[in-house]
């Protein structure tokens, strides 16, 4: 693993500065500066479920509220997930439409945390599809999930070898790895930071989430105190995660009369974006039930840009 790692720093070094500061660093930039806000495709996963929406129109569909940058979620392609033709399309469509592709999220995959090395070795090789489909589309990144089945202190051997594999392959096409904080270990940042330090690769960082920091689930939703038995502090979580960010997933649920998120603390979360060097796209990922989707997209974007404009 080390000679991989080697080789790769020696590969990427002159690269490094022009893959990754451009997505999130910009220490010139002026503070009063609205963020750049995208939309997450799983804010409208029932309307994509249903059928009522059709994945192929994302791009246009971004575009009705008046969002101009895009994540996609890989469940809503699967069928055509090796298809460069597909992927060429798409890219074409997003062009066309005026907006820009990111991110690839990606779930339903193997774990790239499996304690069998042939398993571990088939869950990062399925991988490889969705960081080519990434490129075509001309994201720069994909998300993925670092579970697998283990102790935290076995899980971060083999997660060190699968996301260091993955993330080789990936930095080749100049495409990175990122984690989101999805329950269990995965909301432990500190546990999270540290396996990013072990795999020493640039191209691997973070997808911090508002939402995600339950520690005793799997996907970690904290929506209400009973379906958390513990949790990661959210504010601790984002700064730590921050440093490594390639986006920031702005969750949201429901809304008070004022519009403020009655689950998140939109203000102080958004306070340590604001602070920080991140200079990314804020995504906004609905997932509230009182509201409908194309409600609930539209009150997370006012609510970011209300908050961030009176942030100081």
């Amino acid at each position: 693993m080390s000679n991989r790692r080697d080789f790769l720093k020696k590969s990427v070094l002159a690269a490094t500065a022009i893959s990754i500061a451009p997505l999130h660093r910009c220490s010139t930039k002026p503070k009063n500066t609205m963020p750049k806000i995208s939309l997450a495709q799983w804010s409208l996963n029932r309307a994509f479920f249903a059928k009522t929406l059709d994945p192929i129109d994302f791009a246009h569909i971004a575009k009705e509220y008046d969002i101009s940058a895009i994540e996609y979620v890989n469940q809503f392609y699967t069928d055509n997930a090796a298809n460069e033709s597909f992927w060429k399309e798409m890219a074409t469509r997003a062009d066309d439409a005026g907006v820009q592709s990111l991110i690839m999220m990606v779930d339903e995959e193997e774990k790239l945390g499996d304690l069998r090395d042939a398993q571990r070795l088939k869950a990062v090789e399925d991988h490889y599809k969705w960081v080519n489909a990434a490129k075509i589309l001309g994201c720069h990144s994909i998300r993925v999930n670092a579970f697998g089945e283990g102790t935290k202190e076995e899980l971060k051997t083999s997660l060190t070898d699968g996301l260091g594999r993955l993330t080789e392959y990936a930095a080749k096409e100049k495409i990175h790895v990122i984690i989101e904080n999805h329950g269990l270990h995965t909301s432990d940042a500190r546990y999270i930071v540290d396996l990013i330090k072990s795999v020493d690769n640039p191209f691997l960082g973070t997808l911090p989430d508002f939402g995600n920091w339950c520690t005793t689930a799997e996907w970690g939703g904290t929506k209400t105190s009973q379906q958390c038995e513990e949790s990661y502090d959210p504010a601790e979580g984002i700064a730590e995660f921050l440093p490594f960010a390639k986006g920031v997933s702005a969750k949201s649920y429901e809304f008070d009369a004022e519009g403020y998120d009655t689950v998140i603390d939109y203000p102080k979360l958004l306070q340590l974006v604001k602070e920080s060097d991140f200079d990314g796209h804020i995504g906004i990922e609905f997932e509230g039930e009182a509201n409908s989707e194309p409600e609930g997209i539209r009150m997370t974007k006012e609510l970011i840009e209300k908050v961030w404009a009176d942030l100081k």
